[in-house]
């Protein structure tokens, strides 16, 4: 896929998601000035960042920070690290964090962030002072009561942690809360880098459940085998699946007996690579097409498209990845039977727990695991039910039902405060 291509993708995942907002606003009976409002950020943010180099050179990186909407309150979001973001790209995963936090009542919008980088080819020391770079170049718009901070894609605790030293050397302020996803020895909460798959986990179970499909035995494809998809292929292994198929980057293994979870988790590198140790290795658009009946595309944007649609074979898709699959995708699966948990639902598991880490941080007192855990599945379930009950009452899928969720909420605060 050359740049052109890459261009276009991430900007149809923004006018993919401005068209089903603006149909789910249509319904819930609000006006063309709240799609208005609601399709673009408040505020976009490019930063450039001078990073000393270990060879002695200096590079300039180009950094983003989006806050979507804060009606309901401070804007909260991730930070991702890699080579192939722009500025499209992080506008849409900004409104959809504003739409994870209405689905899952958390009194937030949605903010993004990244640093376009290659984080594989990068040494701890560059990794840091970049990071430390990009918190000084958006020092000015975050904050804990602005716009709260998280780890996603090729970013981790240990970036947190720098990020949050940063922070607090520039306003010369102890101040945990403006940060999510640290060490706990930092404020940091229990669960939070377990977070995304616990709640997609729920999810998945909750939705099986629907659908008559029981966990114990069901054959789950995993496409992805990073922090999320490992997690969850674990997760669900324990549960008494069995996961026939796995991918990282460069291709993926399948079984119809099922796959070693325990052996191919302690041998994949940091960032989830594990295909390259085995021969006979199949492609990722391959494994999406093979038998099983839950399929879960954890790994990229846009993997299940109107071309392979007709050849999937799961009983139901869970979408832990942003957006991997698209609107017309959605229509042709809908359309043979197929029930999609989006997005929006599964993968609200790390905001609700970076929501659980600041009000830790902002009381000063902390939970167990245990007490995560069942606030976690409390949360996540009650958002699951609210969306699944919405489908069925307005006889739609379970994408637009979660779009209007998520979307209702922001669109009452923004009326209540007058700004439209």
């Amino acid at each position: 896929m050359d740049e052109e291509e890459i261009e276009k993708q991430m900007e149809s995942l923004l006018i993919s998601t401005q068209r089903v907002i603006q149909n789910v606003l249509h319904k819930l009976g609000y006006s063309q000035e709240m799609f208005h409002l609601l399709a673009e950020p408040l505020r976009t943010l490019v930063v450039r960042i001078p990073v000393h180099m270990d060879d002695g050179s200096k590079k300039v990186f180009t950094g983003y920070r989006v806050q979507h909407m804060d009606s309901v309150g401070p804007t909260m979001g991730g930070i991702r690290f890699h080579p192939k973001i722009d500025e499209d790209e992080i506008k849409a995963l900004a409104i959809w964090m504003s739409m994870k936090c209405g689905i899952a009542d958390l009194p937030f919008g949605g903010g993004k962030g990244g640093v376009i980088c290659n984080p594989r080819t990068m040494s701890m020391g560059e990794l840091e002072r970049l990071s430390r770079g990009y918190v000084r170049a958006i020092s000015q718009v975050v904050g804990p009561t602005k716009d709260i901070l998280a780890p996603d894609m090729y970013t981790n605790s240990q970036i947190m942690a720098w990020m949050l030293d940063e922070y607090n050397r520039l306003k010369q302020v102890g101040s945990p809360s403006f940060i999510t996803g640290k060490p706990l020895s930092l404020g940091g909460s229990s669960c939070r880098d377990t977070a995304g798959a616990m709640g997609a986990a729920i999810c998945i179970e909750e939705a099986a459940e629907k659908v008559g499909i029981p966990i114990k035995g069901a054959r789950v494809i995993v496409q992805g085998f990073g922090n999320a998809g490992g997690y969850l292929a674990k997760f669900l292994s324990d549960e008494g699946a069995k996961i026939v198929g796995i991918s990282d980057v460069y291709g993926a293994l399948y079984d119809p007996n099922g796959l070693p979870i325990d052996y191919l988790l302690e041998r994949r590198d940091s960032f989830g690579t594990i295909t390259t140790l085995f021969e006979g290795a199949i492609s990722n658009e391959e494994l999406l097409e093979q038998d099983c009946d839950i399929l879960i595309p954890a790994a990229i944007s846009n993997q299940i498209t109107e071309e392979n649609a007709p050849n999937i074979k799961a009983k139901l898709i869970a979408e832990v990845a942003n957006g991997p699959t698209t609107l017309e995708a959605t229509t042709i699966l809908a359309e043979r039977g197929i029930v999609i948990v989006p997005d929006l639902l599964t993968g609200a598991g790390g905001v609700i727990v970076s929501y659980f880490e600041w009000v830790q941080n902002n009381q000063g007192f902390y939970w167990s695991k245990e007490e995560v855990k069942e606030k976690l599945r409390e949360k996540i379930t009650t958002s699951f039910q609210e969306v699944f009950k919405t489908a069925e009452r307005r006889k739609m899928n379970m994408r637009l039902a979660a779009y209007m969720t998520g979307v209702r909420k922001m669109a009452e605060a923004a009326q209540f405060r007058g700004w439209i």
